[in-house]
């Protein structure tokens, strides 16, 4: 599963609003095949380095590259989910007055290569595009466990299956880099788990290269590779789970002293 290439490049990133600094001077790679976790106390500054990658925002210094060639800070948002690179929000980012099956098949739009005027033209091959694309939405649904809410109005659905149904809508996208912004948040302990099962199937089965934003440090241990670790924008810790945890500057920002 692991590799040595380097899908994500992070090069001395930073990024201010009004002259608060949110992320100073930030560096950090992510390799093909692992999952890297960002830790750190809230209003570390992780939220912000997801959405510097995902082209939300523009550092005002630093570069970001993907695959080695594409600097994400200079390519436009809706081109970065082309390339490979998918969400999820903290905030459910979902249609919900749509159905399950209908949030999924949105997402599968930067995957339709004919518009509506070819569809009206070439009927059967816009057709045949989207049984295709289907057939990807039902296979994620299946890998998923959430056949039995596909007709659903998504906003009536309790909030673990919401934040599953999100999860399908970014592996619908077929990513080859899949950002978790905290995944678990406001979940019980079952949807938890849950949660964690198909975190590491994407990763095993899927080959998906993920970042994971978490606040559960016990999880962030169990299923991490390596973690980085902001604290007020700045990097303060680098390593596999196992160092992080005795790291005492990490333990003194975050961890607390019973770790």
């Amino acid at each position: 599963m692991h590799s040595n290439s380097t899908l994500l490049t992070i090069e001395n990133i930073s990024l201010s609003f009004g002259g608060n600094a949110a992320l100073s001077d930030v560096s950090f790679d992510v390799r093909q095949g692992e999952i890297r976790a960002i830790i750190g106390p809230n209003g570390a500054g992780k939220t912000s380095m997801l959405n510097c990658i995902s082209g939300f925002y523009r550092p005002q210094n630093g570069r970001i590259l993907f695959k080695n060639k594409t600097d994400l800070t200079q390519t436009a948002t809706d081109k970065i989910a082309a390339l490979g690179i998918a969400r999820t929000f903290q905030n459910i980012a979902l249609y919900t007055g749509l159905s399950t099956l209908d949030n999924l098949m949105a997402a599968r739009h930067i995957h339709m290569r004919q518009n509506s005027l070819q569809s009206i033209l070439y009927w059967g091959r816009a057709q045949r595009e989207e049984i295709e694309n289907r057939a990807v939405v039902e296979e994620i649904i299946d890998f998923l466990e959430i056949a039995h809410i596909r007709k659903a109005i998504v906003g009536a659905l309790p909030y673990g299956l919401r934040k599953r149904v999100e999860l399908g809508r970014a592996l619908v996208m077929e990513p080859d880099l899949l950002l978790l912004d905290e995944p678990m948040a406001g979940m019980n302990v079952e949807e938890k788990e849950d949660m964690a099962r198909f975190i590491l199937d994407i990763y095993e089965r899927r080959g998906v290269t993920i970042v994971l934003i978490e606040h559960d440090m016990g999880l962030v241990m169990d299923i991490s590779d390596r973690v980085v670790v902001l604290d007020f924008g700045v990097k303060i810790g680098d390593d596999i789970p196992d160092a992080v945890k005795q790291d005492e500057t990490v333990i003194r920002a975050y961890l607390g002293e019973e770790v």
